[in-house]
């Protein structure tokens, strides 16, 4: 099994997250969740994962680098 890159995780490794969906979702499962990891080394990042694997990576995003991208697409 390769590494995965730095700036990813298991979703299971955030044993204290609570993963969010927006409220613009359909529920047919085919978008991404949110959750704040509240301690650990992931503490303070924001974490994203699909939601189609939730046991699968998330990536892991500092609070400048999440507002920056979610800026891209407003």
């Amino acid at each position: 099994m390769t590494a995965l890159p730095r700036n990813t995780t298991p979703a299971t490794h955030l044993h204290d997250a609570r993963w969010l969906r927006s409220s613009y979702s359909t529920g047919a499962n085919n978008c991404v969740e949110t959750a704040r990891p509240g301690r650990g080394p992931w503490a303070g990042l924001l974490a994203v994962r699909d939601s189609k694997d939730p046991a699968g990576p998330a990536l892991l995003f500092s609070p400048e680098s999440w507002a920056k991208f979610t800026a891209t697409f407003h």
